[in-house]
């Protein structure tokens, strides 16, 4: 089952936006705030910040390797018809390792992601509100993951324009 179907998301746009796909091919971006975009989609109604990382670093046994990714992104969504406020995700361009989670370090705190695919979410909408605090607060979010294949991998994200991307997001969606 789809981790975003567990939380409540239904439909193939919401799929596709839940990847990255989506918001790289949309002509939806209504916004631009430094180092994030603002997407807007409707029927059904979607809004989102989302970024890619500035740097990413891949190793495997302690040494730096190149490997293949697809898209990188961390968002913040907005569902209206779903309730949904806040709700962040990261997409880390592979499948994760089974069962493992995903770092988020913004400033001296750590915060773990649970993993589904390629996929990566806070597990309550308590802790997207506590992170996406800190993220306010903060200059940079480190993503890191553990690919099914073993290999580690390091996204550093800005949050420079975080929060006027996501107060933007949530203003689209009446939130």
């Amino acid at each position: 089952m789809n981790v975003f179907l567990a939380r409540g998301i239904s439909g193939a746009i919401l799929a596709l936006a839940a990847t990255g796909v989506f918001a790289q091919q949309s002509s939806n971006r209504v916004a631009a705030k430094t180092d994030w975009s603002v997407f807007v989609e409707d029927n059904p109604t979607e809004c989102w910040a989302v970024s890619a990382p500035k740097e990413t670093v891949n190793t495997k046994d302690g040494r730096v390797v190149a490997v293949r990714r697809s898209e990188i992104l961390l968002f913040v969504s907005y569902r209206p018809g779903s309730g949904v406020k806040s709700e962040l995700s990261f997409t880390g361009g592979y499948p994760f390792a089974g069962g493992s989670t995903v770092s988020v370090k913004i400033g001296d705190t750590t915060y773990e992601f649970f993993t589904s695919g390629e996929n990566a979410w806070p597990a309550t909408p308590a802790d997207d509100k506590k992170i996406i605090t800190a993220m306010k607060r903060g200059a940079k979010a480190v993503v890191t993951g553990r690919s099914s294949r073993g290999t580690v991998t390091k996204d550093t994200f800005s949050l420079l324009g975080f929060t006027a991307a996501v107060e933007e997001a949530a203003k689209r969606c009446g939130s």
